[in-house]
């Protein structure tokens, strides 16, 4: 089966107005099997993004219309591709109360869903880890050093692997090396292998699915996929269910750099 299990959409804030039907009908041409759309859930009630423009999820008030769109389009395509209704849900420290609340709500209109680390808290607030490179590098200086943002994502990461966020909790995890994106700015090489191992032996513990997101092989100060391709095959030897996600948040990017790591999965 070819699946490409993490694509945004137009009710994406900071993503484009590419319609649904350019994201099938290329996943159609481009042989995919199935497709979930997993745009970025409302951000938890009570929490205030920190990213300039507090355009990181959905509004609320567009969430049933992504919902009845998606059920729409299900039945439209159903003979041509099977298109799974998602959101990526963001793990929030301190909001574990108020995830489950909504996924208690909206869980049970939901096919495959990823859960992921954007947002880091520290002394009380919150920033938004791959945002740019200049917000990844005055964290960098405010925690004291690279390693330290690493651990406090990783743990972090831990965190959400292990949260109880009750019986609609996305089943998978979210590149779960995002960390890495603005590597290449750094004067040091982080040493984090025994971190990601540990990330991995927790989700192959939870029972979860691997999101093998493809997207940092475009970033320019990442160049590689999350997870790198080692920890992708150790995935494959636990026996991690591996879902392919190209995480476009535009039609061209759609299913990007699928065949640099399809032979993996």
């Amino acid at each position: 089966m070819k699946k490409d299990g993490h694509i945004h959409t137009p009710y994406c804030p900071h993503g484009t107005e590419d319609s649904f039907h350019l994201y099938i009908e290329k996943a159609i041409q481009s042989g995919f099997d199935t497709i979930t759309f997993t745009e970025h859930a409302p951000l938890p009630l009570g929490f205030i993004d920190p990213t300039p423009d507090k355009d990181s999820g959905m509004s609320m008030t567009h969430l049933e219309s992504y919902i009845t769109k998606l059920q729409k389009l299900k039945k439209e395509y159903k003979k041509d591709i099977v298109i799974s209704t998602g959101l990526e849900v963001d793990f929030i420290s301190g909001f574990e109360q108020n995830i489950t609340s909504f996924l208690n709500t909206y869980g049970k209109y939901l096919d495959d869903s990823i859960l992921s680390v954007h947002f880091l808290k520290f002394e009380n607030d919150y920033t938004c880890i791959d945002f740019s490179k200049s917000t990844f590098t005055e964290f960098v200086e405010r925690l004291g050093s690279p390693m330290a943002v690493y651990k406090l994502y990783y743990k972090t990461l831990i965190d959400s692997i292990t949260s109880n966020l009750g019986d609609y909790k996305p089943r998978r995890i979210g590149h779960i090396t995002l960390v890495h994106k603005f590597q290449h700015t750094l004067t040091e090489v982080v040493q984090d292998h025994e971190d990601i191992v540990n990330i991995l032996k927790e989700i192959k513990h939870q029972q979860l699915e691997l999101d093998v997101n493809t997207a940092g092989l475009a970033k320019p100060y990442c160049l590689e996929v999350y997870p790198p391709l080692p920890y992708i095959k150790l995935a494959k030897e636990l026996e991690i269910p591996l879902v392919f996600g190209s995480d476009a948040h535009q039609a061209k990017d759609l299913h990007q750099f699928y065949n640099n790591i399809s032979n993996l999965l």
